[in-house]
């Protein structure tokens, strides 16, 4: 496979060395050219063809969301935005991810060393080249007319592979809490399931799990490469002898693979998406292949196949991610 090609798009000269230099360490990477704004980038992305562009958040000119917006209507390709730790950095940054970015790192602060900052960096951009980006037109997610009744005592565990920074997943969490019918938050140790309640692995220090009618956050080492770990999740739910759906998304790697066939062991219903709606079609794939899918679907038709799945007498499932 020959290199991958990455056009690095920052304001700041300082960073676009940094970022560039940290690319330039990994043989199978190509730091083809740099853009200090996103009109300069625009027109080295029509002379070097790059197959990754990593993109600043705030920028001058016209900021990263709204270039990226333009890049995923008339020229689809994968993207890594790089964002500052802070409020404004990350609302933008999970923003973008909903436009189509692939990934996403933070900036280093103040004192943290920019190899440790950008330490997963290239192999992001790795996994960002080896994506399938879709227009943006094509992203939209039709919604699905319906009654249902879940059992209280249901359990909905999903599983993706967007690895989020500790900064970030409380963000995400609450603009999920804005969008969503049900109370999303981050999960927090000992927090109790509760029905019509999401709660979002932290990123960073701990796996989720979930015990004894509560969540878990467990101190460990990272499992399949990952902390916190699909695995660790799913493979606490079949253990709590409960109705029970496992959901695993696109996502690269195998994690998540052997918990959801546990959950289908234990009896739960096991969906995964197919090939063709994944961004990266590496977890499901590895659940699929272990025969740990009871059925393959669309992303179009994930929630309703979730719903159906969780019907039942009473109020909304208790939902972990």
């Amino acid at each position: 496979m020959s290199a991958v090609s990455v056009l690095v798009v920052d304001d700041s000269a300082t960073m676009r060395s940094l970022i560039s230099a940290v690319l330039r360490r990994d043989p199978e990477i190509n730091v083809v050219g740099t853009a200090a704004d996103p009109l300069e980038a625009r027109t080295k992305i029509k002379e070097l063809n790059p197959d990754v562009i990593t993109l600043d958040v705030e920028m001058p000119n016209m900021n990263g969301l709204e270039f990226l917006e333009k890049i995923m209507r008339l020229r689809p390709m994968p993207v890594v935005m790089v964002s500052t730790l802070t409020q404004a950095g990350t609302d933008v940054t999970l923003a973008a991810l909903e436009v189509g970015a692939v990934d996403a790192v933070a900036k280093p602060a103040p004192g943290v060393p920019a190899a440790e900052a950008f330490g997963d960096l290239a192999e992001k951009v790795k996994i960002a080249a080896r994506s399938r980006v879709r227009p943006l037109e094509d992203r939209a997610v039709r919604g699905h007319e319906g009654v249902y009744h879940a059992d209280p005592n249901h359990v909905l565990a999903i599983g993706s592979s967007q690895h989020m920074p500790a900064s970030f997943t409380k963000s995400f969490a609450a603009r999920l809490n804005k969008v969503s019918a049900a109370t999303v938050s981050e999960a927090e140790d000992g927090a109790p399931l509760k029905p019509g309640h999401v709660y979002i692995a932290p990123g960073g220090e701990a796996h989720l799990a979930v015990s004894g009618g509560r969540c878990r956050l467990i101190a460990a080492d990272p499992v399949n490469g990952h902390r916190p770990s699909v695995d660790v999740l799913f493979g606490s739910v079949a253990q709590l002898g409960r109705p029970m759906t496992g959901v695993i998304l696109t996502g690269m790697g195998k994690d998540g693979a052997k918990g959801l066939l546990a959950m289908r062991q234990a009896g739960a219903r096991t969906l995964g998406q197919d090939e063709a709606s994944c961004v990266v079609y590496g977890m499901p794939r590895a659940a699929f292949e272990l025969g740990a899918v009871e059925r393959q679907l669309p992303l179009s038709r994930m929630a309703p196949a979730i719903l159906e799945s969780c019907a039942a007498r009473s109020a909304a499932p208790q939902s972990v991610a």
